[in-house]
Formats: structure tokens, sequence, C-alpha cells
């Protein structure tokens, strides 16, 4: 066994490129990960937070809200997601209304 310590999440990779952060509370930022920590606080470039719809705070819009740079504390940290490669697709187990 090494003597070094490793990280289950290694953000090195993703050091100047786009990122998908979620936080505790439900807000959902995007932007450029400049930066990090050990404790996971994180420094975002360009960071757009996606609003939340007022009717249900549990639900993003397509409202955005461009921040700039910004730190994430790490301790409010969620998920930490890259942005290129991934799509977003619909929900198979939402039922139709007439079911």
């Amino acid at each position: 066994m090494s003597g070094r310590k490793e990280t289950v999440l290694d953000l090195a990779k993703f050091v100047d490129k786009g990122v998908q952060v979620k936080l505790t509370g439900g807000r959902q930022v995007t932007g450029t990960l400049k930066g990090y920590d050990q404790l996971l606080n994180l420094v975002l470039d360009e960071a757009v937070e996606f609003l939340r719809d007022p009717d249900d705070p549990l639900k993003t819009t397509d409202q955005t809200r461009h921040l700039g740079l910004i730190v994430c504390r790490g301790t409010a940290v969620m998920l930490v997601s890259p942005t290129d490669g991934t799509d977003e697709i619909a929900n198979p187990f939402l039922q139709p209304d007439g079911a």
C-alpha cells in the first residue's frame, strides 16, 4: 500500500473544463472549473445558475442568472459532473397523464 492518500473524486481532469455542480438546497450551477481543494471547495469561472420554479422549488427552469467567478463551498457540493458528453433525456419512468 502506498503512502499517498487517494481521493475518490479526482477533479484534476476537469480543471479548465465545463462542469455542472448541484448544491444542497437545490441550487444548480455550471461553469469552468478553475480550482479546487481537499475540502471540495470549487472555483468556477463564467458560472451560470439555473433558477428554480417559484411554484415548485424542486424543479429548475430555463431561466438563468450569470454569476461570473464564484466559489462553491465544499460542504454544500453534492454533485460534480462534466458538461461535455452529457445529454438530457426524457424520464422513462414518468407515466402519461391518461394512464
